[in-house]
């Protein structure tokens, strides 16, 4: 890996993004659901329904959800595969996997693993998981390249992998505004609800850093895997890809 890496516009020591990003999440994790909404206007909610269904998981299946957060993804995955599959919810942050534990509680939903991880170094064996997922996580990662074979790596043969992640809009109208609202409002919402402007200052920065569409794609497919295809979603603002592991 290079000796720097970015951290939202900011050029820092590659080793140090990691406890940036935990320093951000710790900060957020207690209101991170409630932002979310508040920030997409609740379209996460159906961004996240609509990877689930693209999944194609069936009863007794085994899903890895990395960076599962507050466990979004995970509660539904659950219902997917019944009690004779098995759902495993992960972060490398443990505020927000206490979080995530919380939220299923509250739900009702029992029987899935906990793991606190690394998604560059997944304590798996290789071809033991029908689905691997991960939504609007993998631009917080440090090495893409080296967390994706990772993934590969888990998957069965004919296995899913699925990015959730914010992308880009080829709409010259919406850009605009979507910049506006991104380095000047979204900040400021973060300072009244949170109390803390400079992590979702961050957060705005980190997805301009993410790769576009095509970009992604093309790291999908250079981590090993055989087949990716994206969808657009919300004009671009996110993108849905779509990985095959034969």
């Amino acid at each position: 890996m290079q000796n720097t890496t970015h951290f939202g516009f900011k050029s820092v020591a590659t080793e140090d993004k990691q406890d940036l990003v935990k320093g951000v999440f710790d900060s957020v994790a207690s209101k991170y659901d409630l932002m979310n909404d508040i920030l997409s206007f609740g379209m996460h909610r159906l961004w996240k329904r609509y990877a689930v269904a693209a999944a194609n998981i069936k009863i007794g299946d085994k899903v890895l959800d990395i960076a599962g957060g507050t466990g979004d993804l995970a509660t539904a995955f659950c219902k997917k595969v019944g009690t004779e599959g098995r759902v495993i919810l992960s972060d490398i942050n443990a505020t927000m996997l206490d979080e995530g534990r919380k939220n299923l509680i509250n739900h009702g939903i029992f029987g899935l693993d906990f793991v606190q991880l690394n998604a560059e170094y997944l304590p798996f064996e290789g071809g033991v998981f029908d689905c691997v997922s991960i939504a609007f996580g993998l631009r917080n990662i440090t090495d893409k390249d080296q967390a994706l074979k990772e993934m590969h790596r888990v998957l069965k043969p004919g296995g899913v992998l699925l990015i959730l992640e914010f992308s880009k809009t080829n709409s010259e109208l919406l850009r605009k505004f979507y910049d506006f609202y991104s380095f000047n409002l979204i900040p400021k919402i973060g300072e009244l609800v949170t109390n803390d402007a400079d992590s979702y200052q961050y957060l705005a920065e980190s997805i301009r850093k993410h790769p576009d569409q095509e970009a992604l794609k093309n790291r999908v497919l250079d981590a090993g895997f055989d087949f990716c295809e994206y969808h657009n979603l919300s004009a671009g603002i996110v993108a849905l890809h779509k990985g095959i592991k034969v």
